[in-house]
């Protein structure tokens, strides 16, 4: 169990993420997986800042889960650096196939500590996100509630909310940052391996976009070398990084990354 104050996070490499062993997951009560588009729109907005700082323990630094799920709940890590009732940056970071909320966090956990960044991630209810293995259903609604609860109990910038993931999150979050530029103003996809089928736009957010050339996961000639070229065509600004790596996210493109964000 994470602790929950303070998120200690390697300096190596990432690796690419492991089998998921067997893994208890639920659906989200009353949920079932519509395979419509429209499932990837999320409703979930900041409110306007607080006229004092919250008092729950949202609000504390450290690691917290929301209580969403009896198994594979969501996490909000709060850094050290977040000033109590000041609207903070707020990035959704979203696990690869087989992988968890912990994961997700470990992805840009130093790094939004050193910037004030308040990190969101949930966990997939099966061994990978819904519309990587068909339609939008039972995760989208699950982000949809971790926002609200988040956007409810604590300050954030609604100017600067980004969402991230790497492997099979950073196919999702193209997916749900595209269908939610309102929400979203930023995506980062490290090693995406494509845009979910169906996947509606609103907006054109801008996307910072890595991978690496020796990728024997997610091969690049056939995922963003197809990727960024159609997302430029359609008028999208896309910065991407090629790097000579395998299925990672070094840290150097990681930092150059949360600069993107500013």
């Amino acid at each position: 169990m994470l602790a929950r104050r303070g998120l200690v996070v390697g300096a190596a490499h990432l690796a690419v993420v492991g089998v998921l062993a067997a893994c208890r997951t639920r659906p989200l009560d009353g949920a079932s997986d519509s395979g419509r588009g429209d499932g990837a729109i999320l409703s979930a907005r900041p409110g306007p800042p607080p006229s004092s700082p919250p008092a729950g323990p949202l609000s504390h630094p450290g690691t917290h889960p929301l209580g969403l799920a009896d198994v594979r709940d969501a996490l909000l890590h709060v850094p050290w650096t977040v000033v109590a009732g000041v609207p903070a940056p707020l990035v959704l970071t979203l696990h690869g196939a087989g992988g968890d909320a912990a994961g997700a966090l470990a992805l840009l956990g130093a790094l939004a500590e050193e910037r004030g960044m308040l990190l969101l991630a949930p966990a997939s209810r099966g061994r990978t996100w819904d519309a990587v293995r068909g339609a939008y259903g039972t995760d989208a609604r699950l982000i949809g509630r971790a926002l609200s609860d988040v956007f409810s109990l604590t300050a954030v910038d609604p100017g600067r909310i980004a969402v991230a993931g790497f492997s099979d999150g950073a196919t999702y979050a193209l997916g749900i940052g595209l269908a939610n530029a309102s929400l979203f103003r930023r995506i980062v996809a490290f090693s995406p391996g494509f845009v979910p089928p169906g996947t509606p736009r609103r907006g054109k957010p801008p996307l910072f976009i890595s991978h690496g050339k020796a990728d024997d996961v997610l091969p690049i000639d056939r995922t963003s070398r197809v990727i960024v070229p159609d997302l430029r065509h359609d008028g999208y600004d896309v910065t991407y990084r090629e790097f000579s790596g395998p299925h990672t996210v070094p840290p150097d493109i990681a930092r150059e990354a949360m600069d993107w964000l500013g």
